[in-house]
């Protein structure tokens, strides 16, 4: 289990992305008498279900707008969540405040997903909002201890899970990925700029090739946070597609963090699993 979240402010901003994660967030938050207002990030935010919440659109690039509206809601605590499709700095329209802030802003950009989220936080910290995480506003989305499914890893599928382990904890410095598929004791597939979905697809493609040789039902995803990443940013999240890759992948299952790794509709995430007897554990982190 998670420990309680530390009390938040009476309103929550959050910054939210697309997916289903920011409106789970909203929910949760909600469930536990705080209010949540979502900026929601034009082009990526999902426009219908926002309607729901109390909402704002905002722009990437806008940061003096952004300030402006979280004081106008009230918003001294925030939260990224949600996916983003990283834009170039040239197809970003930048405001005044932002232009001011160029050489931070530039420097945020370099790097992983992770870099570029923490950087931005670090420039609204300098304006007086705080930055919280998952952990913070929502603990009940993070993955918990043990084994979540009926199906659990037998002996050759943790020496995959400790291989997977290995190599990100190897690569974390490099701000590579999350994510690994380790098959009988070798690394087969590492996560890219694509993603998780991406990665799982690659490794089916290699089976369908005849790369990959190993039976069906063998091989495990392995997701962990970087090394000496912020937890308050760019968690790894897994959910019932996550689950569906898996099994198109031919794997045994999946482990993830437990405390720090997001679990997206986690009902769905375990009915799906059981019904293709698929593991999906959280090892301690």
């Amino acid at each position: 289990m998670t420990p309680a979240a530390p009390a938040m402010s009476s309103t929550v901003g959050v910054i939210a992305g697309g997916g289903a994660m920011p409106f789970a967030v909203a929910e949760s938050l909600v469930a536990r008498g705080v209010t949540p207002v979502l900026f929601a990030l034009r082009g990526a935010c999902d426009p219908v279900r926002v309607e729901k919440f109390r909402h704002r659109w905002i722009s990437v690039g806008q940061l003096g707008r952004a300030t402006r509206l979280f004081r106008e809601e009230g918003c001294r605590d925030l939260i990224f969540i949600g996916s983003l499709m990283r834009p170039s700095l040239s197809e970003i329209r930048l405001d005044l405040k932002t232009l001011r802030l160029l050489g931070n802003v530039i420097g945020a950009f370099r790097g992983g997903d992770d870099h570029l989220l923490s950087g931005v936080g670090r420039i609204l910290e300098q304006d007086g909002f705080r930055m919280v995480g998952i952990k913070d506003v929502a603990p009940d989305l993070l993955m918990p201890e043990g084994c979540v499914t009926r199906s659990t890893p037998g002996d050759v599928a943790w020496q995959d899970i400790a291989r997977g382990r290995e190599v990100l904890a190897a690569l974390g410095p490099f701000d590579i990925g999350q994510a690994a598929v380790a098959i009988d004791g070798h690394v087969v597939a590492v996560e890219d700029i694509e993603g998780t979905d991406a990665l799982l697809a690659r490794v089916a493609r290699l089976r369908d090739d005849g790369r990959i040789r190993a039976a069906h039902g063998r091989g495990v995803l392995v997701k962990m946070p970087k090394s000496g990443q912020d937890l308050r940013f760019d968690l790894p999240t897994i959910g019932p597609r996550t689950v569906e890759g898996a099994a198109a992948a031919g794997l045994a299952g999946i482990a993830v963090a437990a405390g720090n790794t997001i679990a997206a509709e986690p009902q769905a995430m375990i009915k799906a699993a059981d019904a293709k007897r698929l593991f999906v554990i959280g090892v301690p982190a």
